[in-house]
């Protein structure tokens, strides 16, 4: 077994895992899996650099997870750190910073890479289960990015597009500063448009349309927040729970009415949603209509929601 603690830094959340990895038997033991909302893309989107304080949202949430690092004692430690990031002119303020606090310098790593630590994550268990058989597509919806992965054994194709729950918000939900509660219709569609635009980039390198049909074989396994909060509201769940969404399966009926909810709904309605984290009230509309876009054009039927995700999929690639 080998110690390892992989980082994630996204646009809008900072995820940690520490665990024992052993590559020969392709166990994965989890000793300690965290999450806090810090939006480091908070207007990255229209201003192009990172905001002082969403660098020290970040910073500090890096202090706390440089703590758990030493006590766990770690052997190994990767950070990555995707779309904003990517995207941003101050980006090496931000590897200085994460430098001085966990000693290790973030690795800004491309849409392809993105895809691919995903793809390993959320599929590494499901190979050669016949619940799940491959091949499959797996979505990744992040704040500032979506990453389309096809593959079964491994990965065949891959994509990443600029569509995100916090980039499509600030971009068509926020006016002077302020969340539309409800959005408009028209702002719906202003979303609808870039998603739509963003399936046809991306389907010029991976298979999307009628991909997830029955007679097409591929499985659509969904990541990441927006698809995981989905899942419970669909679950019904009186509170979080990771164990119940795991390889949960949300059908495209339910992705349909939830997130015609969401977006009909205010802010207040959205909070008091049992499965909601605080961070994900204004933003979940944008991520699940992203997700109803992605099973519409696929044909998807169902949706298979994976826990295990580019974290997994970074703890592996230092096992």
């Amino acid at each position: 077994m080998t110690r390892v603690a992989a980082v994630d830094c996204g646009t809008n959340s900072i995820r940690l895992l520490v665990a024992d990895a052993d590559p020969a038997t392709g166990e994965l033991i989890e000793l300690d899996r965290r999450m806090k909302i810090v939006r480091l893309g908070q207007g990255v989107d229209r201003t192009g650099r990172l905001a002082p304080e969403a660098l020290e949202r970040t910073f500090a949430a890096c202090r706390e997870y440089a703590e758990v690092i030493r006590e766990l004692g770690a052997e190994r430690v990767r950070f990555v750190a995707t779309s904003a990031s990517r995207d941003a002119e101050n980006r090496e303020e931000f590897v200085r910073g994460v430098m001085e606090i966990l000693g290790v310098e973030p690795e800004v790593i491309t849409g392809d890479q993105e895809a691919e630590f995903s793809f390993t994550g959320a599929t590494k268990e499901l190979m050669g289960r016949s619940h799940v058989p491959g091949p499959y597509l797996v979505v990744d919806i992040g704040g500032g990015s979506t990453e389309f992965v096809e593959g079964g054994e491994g990965v065949r194709a891959a994509r990443s597009v600029d569509i995100g729950c916090v980039r499509l918000t600030e971009r068509h939900l926020a006016v002077d500063g302020r969340i539309t509660d409800p959005p408009t219709e028209d702002q719906i569609a202003a979303i609808k448009r870039d998603v739509d635009t963003a399936l046809d980039l991306a389907e010029r390198t991976v298979p999307l349309t009628r991909a997830c049909r029955p007679a097409d074989g591929h499985a659509l396994v969904g990541l990441a927040g927006s698809v995981t909060t989905v899942a419970g509201i669909a679950l019904g769940l009186a509170e979080y729970e990771s164990s119940a969404i795991h390889h949960s399966r949300i059908t495209l009926d339910q992705v349909r009415e939830i997130t015609g909810k969401l977006l009909g709904s205010t802010h207040d309605e959205r909070a008091r949603i049992p499965v909601m984290h605080p961070g994900r009230v204004d933003v979940i509309g944008a991520g699940a209509l992203i997700l109803l876009s992605i099973m519409e054009r696929t044909g998807a039927e169902e949706v298979v929601v994976s826990e295990h995700d580019i974290l997994d999929g970074i703890a592996w690639s230092i096992a």
